[in-house]
């Protein structure tokens, strides 16, 4: 499945955990509380939904007209959906996610962040 290495490597990163909330078919990537990344398909074609810097997002959508949408189902100005079949350079997908990991993360509450395994 396309979306299995995407996963893996976000359960990489420090205080994440794989969630269904929405439905089983969904898979969600958490840091402590708060999502930064949702998995799906949209017509068939695999993607996941990441949070993004509201001037950075137009310049990817630009850049990646064919693989960068506006956040489907979500907060068009600071999410991004992101199709995994569109050709994207792998780094450019990890620079995605990371961002939005930083991102969610920044916004935690103080009992989340020190919830956070220090590394």
């Amino acid at each position: 499945m396309p979306h299995d290495p995407w996963i893996r490597y976000g359960l990489g990163k420090p205080g994440t955990s794989l969630r269904t909330p929405f439905d089983p078919e969904i898979p969600v990537l958490f840091v402590a509380s708060r999502m930064f990344a949702l998995f799906s398909r949209l017509k068939g074609r695999p993607y996941v939904n990441l949070k993004a810097d509201p001037d950075e997002s137009r310049l990817l959508r630009a850049q990646y007209p064919d693989a960068v949408i506006p956040g489907y189902h979500m907060n068009k100005k600071h999410w991004n959906t992101v199709f995994l079949d569109a050709g994207l350079p792998d780094d450019e997908i990890r620079y995605m996610m990371d961002t939005s990991y930083e991102l969610v993360k920044r916004k935690l509450t103080r009992a989340d962040k020190a919830s956070l395994p220090l590394f």
